[in-house]
């Protein structure tokens, strides 16, 4: 049997933070099927700002139960057309922001999607967990600290 010490194990769900966002204690869904992560974002419109497009959007944190969301903005990345797991296409706005997972911090990209029907408010795809180097042990959760990043007021990539 293979084993490999550089590789993070991780559990089914992790606690993660999007500190270039100014969101901490985000419960994530780790999913190896989906490529591409994404975000749980209403709200969202297009702007410009030093001739770059940018994104405008609601992230929303909570859960079913207690509702919150962050007014963020981030650059526009590109615009993708997902297929679903219910199999109807989407075209979403990408967004690339950090992600903090553990002691771990990396760039990764979200696709924005209203996931309000959804109990986790946070996919994070394949692409993301090879990135990060992660390896996911299905029968675990939350395995890792929370992330300990402080909810700061927002950089440029950050919050309006």
């Amino acid at each position: 049997m293979k084993t490999f010490d550089h590789l993070t194990v991780i559990g089914l769900r992790e606690w993660v933070a999007l500190p270039g966002l100014g969101v901490a204690g985000l419960r994530a869904k780790i999913d190896t099927g989906a490529s591409t992560s994404t975000l749980h974002a209403t709200e969202v419109e297009t702007f410009v700002r030093d001739g770059e497009k940018w994104v405008r959007f609601n992230a929303h944190l909570g859960s079913v139960v207690q509702l919150r969301h962050r007014r963020c903005e981030a650059p526009l990345v590109t615009m993708k057309n997902i297929k679903s797991s219910n199999g109807q296409a989407q075209t979403r706005y990408v967004i690339r922001t950090p992600l903090a997972l553990g002691d771990r911090v990396w760039e990764v990209e979200f696709t924005l999607a209203c996931r309000k029907a959804m109990r986790y408010r946070l996919l994070l795809g394949s692409k993301a967990l090879i990135h990060g180097q992660l390896v996911v042990n299905p029968g675990l959760a939350y395995v890792q600290e929370k992330p300990a990043f402080p909810v700061s007021p927002p950089s440029s990539t950050g919050v309006a």
